[in-house]
């Protein structure tokens, strides 16, 4: 087994080194008054990071980012009420599968893969359907592609409904403004644009979505993801209570990461990962690559690109895994044989993990211009 794989998918991510090392902090109780301390910040922080409201809930969801999905449905909707779900991949399919299996009246607004939701579809539907919630996927992982979350967010307000987001491949990377866009719910994963470890999902609720919660006739559905009870764990109180036993290595770490994010700024992190997107794009342009995504909806933070005709997607990633030591991601569902997904969230999005990449593909390919056209896209970002 090789020591270090270079992870350039859309997700693990190479772990943040302050997230590694808060790995190995030493080992407390989830009770423990070091570990409350540290869940306060982490708390404030996140409200920082999401453009969320001062009376917002914060909090580590222990589960990854598919457990934040799960747990925006099972709080914000009881049995028999009506979603409205946009879905234009494999994320937004997840939604409609997990909503259908909590009992919610799902109507889903279905967008071909590579292809933004339009507001203007969405808002009729919502319009006619009058649902109690919209969800929709900020960039859809699957396909590269980013949704107008704020002109989303506007429809829900119009129409009185919450507005749940699934921003995974986002926040932290890109600009979030939970208030400003109308958002009550938000979740990501650790493991994402944040670079800690795999395992938890940061989420917030605004005050609109407790409000929800607070006014449902039956039980949430999921006692581990019943925000009430989280609520008595994290919130700063004088009687703050056991739920569950939360992974106390992967909050050090994950308060970490997010930290690392605060401190870099999300102005410079936006920055690094469109030039890195930009030069990726501008060098394997030349052996036939093209982007799968125009570039006014495209999500920078995994990009897609459509692969050339003829090219052997398994035999050189395959070559880039065993002979590099470098995993890059093909298309998912629809797109699966037909595209490459480059990961360039939190610490992926490096100029040096590129051009190692840009070196190996020339190898493997015998293509020697890549590292060069590389380089030179990079310049000129």
């Amino acid at each position: 087994m090789r020591d270090e794989v270079l992870l350039l998918t859309p997700g693990p991510t190479p772990i943040h080194p302050r997230a590694k090392a808060a790995l190995s902090w030493p080992v407390r109780g989830h009770m423990d008054p070091e570990v409350v301390a540290f869940n306060d910040r982490v708390m404030r922080d996140l409200e920082v990071l999401y453009g969320s409201a001062g009376d917002a809930f914060a909090c580590l969801l222990s589960g990854t980012g598919s457990f934040g999905m799960e747990v925006g449905f099972a709080n914000l909707l009881e049995p028999g009420e009506s979603v409205v779900i946009v879905s234009n991949g494999v994320f937004g399919e997840r939604m409609i599968d997990m909503a259908s299996r909590l009992g919610a009246a799902v109507t889903p607004v279905r967008f071909p893969p590579g292809v933004p939701a339009f507001p203007e579809v969405v808002r009729e539907v919502v319009g006619r359907v009058r649902p109690k919630l919209l969800a929709a996927v900020h960039g859809e992982t699957s396909t590269g592609v980013l949704n107008p979350v704020a002109d989303l967010g506007a429809v829900a307000k119009e129409f009185g409904a919450l507005f749940s987001v699934d921003a995974v491949t986002t926040v932290g990377m890109l600009d979030f403004e939970m208030r400003g866009w109308g958002v009550d719910y938000a979740y990501t994963g650790s493991q994402k644009c944040l670079s800690g470890p795999v395992g938890l999902a940061p989420a917030v609720f605004g005050p609109e979505a407790l409000a929800a919660v607070a006014e449902r006739k039956v039980p949430v559905a999921s006692w581990y993801g019943d925000v009430e009870g989280m609520r008595a764990y994290w919130q700063p109180s004088d009687d703050r209570r056991y739920h569950h036993t939360v992974p106390v290595q992967l909050h050090w770490a994950t308060g970490e990461a997010v930290r690392a994010a605060l401190d870099e700024g999300v102005v410079a992190r936006t920055w690094r990962v469109r030039a890195v997107a930009e030069a990726c794009l501008q060098a394997l342009s030349t052996i036939g690559f093209k982007p799968f995504v125009p570039a006014e909806h495209r999500l920078p933070t995994v990009l897609a690109l459509t692969i050339p005709e003829g090219f052997d997607d398994a035999r050189v990633r395959y070559d880039l895994r065993f002979d590099h030591g470098i995993s890059v991601t093909g298309g998912l569902g629809p797109t699966e044989g037909r595209i490459w997904r480059l990961g360039l969230m939190g610490e992926a999005a490096r100029i040096e993990h590129y051009q190692r990449l840009m070196t190996a593909l020339a190898t493997i390919l015998e293509a020697a211009q890549l590292p060069e056209a590389f380089d030179q896209a990079v310049a000129v970002a």
